[in-house]
């Protein structure tokens, strides 16, 4: 086989479920992620010279015969579907379809759940060829390589096999720029106005500047499952030319997602970034992904180069639980950062969490009013979500804090988070009541309500924003009294 044709598939499940990101489920505010690691994937099958395909069925709309059709009119030799913890199940049944049908010889799962249970992955699904452990492009080049030299998956790096030992995962993806832009594999293959992530203006584009997160938070699924605790980072030069290409060829895209775990890991590159990309002044703003530890300086420098705003896990108000789970910061450096970005008219998302090992009803309610005293433009209040593959699943299952055994559970039957976890004194449906609680309080204070306002008439920019994350977002904030 001289070029195999692959075709990769995020696969049906619930109308618009977002799987590819950190927690899958359908969202409240209408949040879809784009395929980000099949999509690198793709990207780097076409830099090997490899016909392709990728195949998005929750952004398009496609149910299971329709995704089959559009996968059997390309005649691939190989499948990768991608699978997350609470759609295993339909995902390995969706890869058997298409295995049992004939329509590609090989079938492959991936993605982070596989990733941290490749055996069990075998146990639901026994006729896979095989299960990719980590990132996809190491494993996805062996078996190329391997394919073209008409050779078996035994002892490949990264390629996990039923019935073989597989050979230990010894290296991290590295070569982060050679190949097309992960945005020309959007504008190629996938419908991008379907995309959508209220912290950026829509339409957007969502790419990868570095993997990996030099942090411990024992929850993060990414770094435990795919990318690793070290940060690999792709150069500004590189970064630029992917804004320019953007700005040249996806005209519609008004914003851009920065989706590395921590963009702000390393301030001089940051910088670095911004003072480049101020000097090109593309009409496009961008959002990204940061710790709260973020000065000032920095923070102004970002918003000169139209930085809209930063999503930032504060997960927190007690002190005691962040040291718990591994965070490594104080609740004075948030407020300190939280103040500093509001100086340098940067947006923040906070992002909270209720359930982390040590929660109690009185932390509870000081991280409610440590929320609602940040000055936050945006924040969202989840149960903890743990998956395999991280401490914090580990915590919880050993501990009997796991409160669930199917994975299905892990959403409701509309395809929303459940909470899966108790504590010592909390139970699941407690732990969902304070999140749909500190939801109401934060978005239906009427000072935010009058804030909001004054932007949908002032602002045109952030009209639409607004406008498309409230249409299912207040739906579900009264639906969950």
């Amino acid at each position: 086989m001289v070029n195999p044709r692959i075709a990769f598939v995020n696969p049906p499940f619930l109308p618009r479920y977002s799987r590819g990101q950190r927690s899958p489920a359908v969202t409240r505010s209408g949040t879809l992620y784009y395929p980000l690691w099949l999509a690198y994937a793709t990207a780097h099958a076409e830099r090997l010279g490899c016909p392709n395909i990728l195949i998005d069925s929750p952004a398009f709309g496609y149910d299971i015969n329709r995704t089959l059709e559009k996968i059997r009119e390309f005649k691939p030799d190989v499948t990768i579907v991608e699978t997350a913890t609470p759609s295993i199940v339909s995902d390995l049944n969706f890869a058997l379809l298409i295995k049992s049908s004939g329509i590609s010889k090989i079938v492959i799962a991936s993605g982070t759940h596989v990733s941290a249970l490749p055996h069990e992955a075998f146990q639901l699904a026994p006729e896979l060829d095989a299960v990719f452990v980590g990132e996809y492009e190491i494993p996805l080049e062996e078996a190329i390589h391997a394919l073209r030299e008409n050779r078996t998956f035994e002892n490949l790096e990264g390629v996990h096999l039923k019935n073989s030992t597989p050979r230990a995962r010894t290296r991290y993806f590295e070569d982060l720029e050679k190949r097309p832009f992960v945005s020309e594999i959007y504008k190629k293959h996938l419908p991008v106005e379907e995309y959508f992530n209220p912290n950026s203006l829509h339409p957007m584009a969502a790419i990868i500047t570095g993997r990996g997160c030099p942090h411990f938070c024992s929850f993060c699924v990414f770094p435990q499952t795919l990318t690793g605790r070290r940060y690999r980072k792709r150069s500004v030069s590189s970064i630029i030319a992917e804004f320019k290409w953007v700005s040249e060829n996806l005209p519609q895209v008004r914003g851009i997602f920065l989706e590395d775990d921590t963009f702000t890991a390393d301030r001089f590159r940051v910088i670095d970034f911004c003072e480049n990309l101020s000097r090109i002044d593309l009409p496009l703003s961008w959002t990204a992904n940061s710790r709260a530890d973020v000065d000032f300086e920095t923070l102004s420098c970002m918003k000169k180069a139209k930085l809209r705003s930063l999503c930032v896990g504060f997960e927190t108000g007690n002190q005691e639980i962040l040291e718990k789970i591994g965070k490594g910061i104080s609740v004075f450096q948030m407020q300190k950062f939280a103040e500093d970005a509001r100086n340098a008219k940067v947006y923040v998302h906070g992002c909270f969490i209720a359930g982390l090992p040590g929660e109690t009803r009185l932390s509870l309610q000081r991280t409610l009013q440590f929320a609602l005293n940040l000055p936050l433009d945006t924040a969202q209040f989840y149960p903890l979500m743990v998956y395999p593959g991280t401490q914090a699943y580990n915590w919880a299952k050993e501990g009997g804090f796991l409160t669930v055994s199917k994975y299905r559970d892990w959403l409701s039957e509309d395809g929303l988070h459940q909470c899966v976890v108790k504590t010592s004194d909390l139970s699941p449906s407690q732990l969902v009541r304070f999140c749909n609680y500190a939801r109401r309080r934060f978005y239906l204070r009427k000072s935010y309500l009058i804030s909001m306002l004054k932007r949908i008439l002032t602002e045109k920019d952030e009209r639409h924003r607004i406008l498309l994350s409230a249409k299912t977002f207040f739906k579900h904030l009264w639906k969950d009294r």
